[in-house]
């Protein structure tokens, strides 16, 4: 109760100074009143969904991520707006200062300066950016599917294998998940793609297995002629809701593992697989959650590979690209290239091809999105197929890879 008193309190000062600007630039009561009035009321949906709404045998819903996307709209803005006005007011005070030191104390003068109307329209036209991308994130960038293809050479690849397909996804989050028809749209455009074999590292669900039952019959039609494999990713454990019980939990992940059959997935649990082709065959291994720091360290890469020749070729499926950073890269085994998910690229940032490739959460991750090569090794991490929390995406959309085999010539 105390945190929640605090943070009301944080946003109510922000918001206030926030509302300086608006009251400068419009005159118009009606206008103001309503600035209020929808502020007051995001906040305390915000608080009800993620206090007294919130059941923590459920974990994130829909109206929780709704909750979330409109406090982001609201509040973003208004720090944007804030920055403006206290930078303005700095500089108001410097000048009233310096306007009572040079005057006499008895002279009938105002020694601050008025808000200037110019400084109050930039920071709104400003705080006018993030409110629209982050509307346009929640309705229509999450959807916003992009196909990235890459083409990646190995000396020691299988000569059968030149030209061989894959098609990543990754973190489809089902329990986020709201309009039917363009999540179908999604599926069909991985099919269209008719690459040999898809790969899919993690995150099917927010938390239980049920998520998954309405969206069964869509993933069902994904299709490749080599078969469908799939890892686990953090999410899937159910670790970050109550349960009733232990057994309760380890029935849920049962029931998980079925619907990946159920799907038509070959679920590799620290283990592997051999993909052949006109008598040449390449490793394909698939490793449970290890991620850095707090996350669930089940991969077990010895008991995954065990039986593996080291002159084989290999596939690694690790949801957690710090896995690689921290394990894989130095690994004695020769991975040669590893494919992960898990950041989403923050469902935020900036991408421009060939020029600027930035969002947060590189102040947490090394390797967040992309094709990173080191030490001869090659991970890509896949920016996610679907969304969580904020139920949206800005700059950073939801991705299908398709990556080519090729067999570097040698001259």
């Amino acid at each position: 109760m105390l945190r929640w008193l605090i943070f009301i309190a944080i946003y109510m000062l922000i918001d206030i100074y926030a509302f300086q600007a608006f009251k400068t630039v419009l005159k118009n009561k009606w206008i103001l009143n309503a600035y209020w009035i929808i502020s007051v009321m995001v906040l305390g949906y915000f608080i009800y969904q993620l206090s007294v709404g919130f059941d923590r045998k459920v974990g994130l819903t829909l109206a929780t991520g709704q909750a979330i996307g409109l406090f982001l709209i609201v509040f973003i803005p208004k720090i944007l707006v804030l920055i403006f006005m206290f930078g303005e007011d700095v500089i108001r005070g410097l000048q009233g200062f310096f306007t009572w030191a040079s005057q006499s104390k008895t002279a009938d003068i105002s020694y601050f300066p008025s808000r200037r109307k110019f400084i109050s329209r930039m920071a709104l036209v400003i705080a006018a950016i993030p409110f629209s991308s982050l509307l346009y994130g929640m309705y229509k960038g999450k959807y916003n599917y992009k196909v990235l293809k890459y083409e990646l050479e190995f000396d020691d690849l299988p000569e059968a294998f030149d030209g061989y397909r894959i098609t990543q996804i990754s973190d489809i989050h089902s329990g986020s998940f709201d309009d039917k028809k363009k999540i179908e749209y999604g599926v069909d455009l991985i099919n269209q793609q008719q690459s040999d074999v898809i790969l899919f590292t993690g995150d099917l669900v927010n938390n239980k297995a049920d998520e998954m039952l309405p969206w069964i019959d869509t993933f069902k039609k994904l299709t490749a002629k080599d078969g469908k494999f799939s890892i686990l990713g953090n999410h899937d454990y159910g670790d970050y809701i109550e349960w009733e019980s232990e057994a309760a939990k380890v029935q849920n992940m049962k029931k998980l593992e079925q619907i990946h059959q159920q799907l038509g997935f070959d679920l590799l649990l620290n283990e592997h697989r051999y993909l052949e082709k006109s008598g040449e065959k390449i490793a394909l291994v698939g490793v449970e959650n290890w991620g850095a720091g707090g996350f669930k360290k089940a991969g077990d890469l010895q008991q995954a590979s065990k039986n593996i020749k080291e002159t084989d070729f290999k596939i690694l499926m690790s949801h957690d690209p710090s896995h690689w950073e921290k394990k894989v890269k130095s690994h004695k085994t020769h991975y040669h290239l590893t494919l992960s998910g898990h950041t989403h690229g923050m469902q935020f940032g900036i991408e421009i091809p060939g020029w600027i490739k930035w969002s947060p959460i590189k102040w947490r991750y090394t390797y967040w999105a992309g094709i990173y090569e080191e030490a001869g090794k090659i991970i890509n991490v896949n920016r996610g197929f679907g969304f969580l929390a904020y139920p949206g995406r800005v700059g950073i959309w939801p991705e299908i890879t398709v990556i080519m085999l090729k067999k570097r010539i040698i001259s």
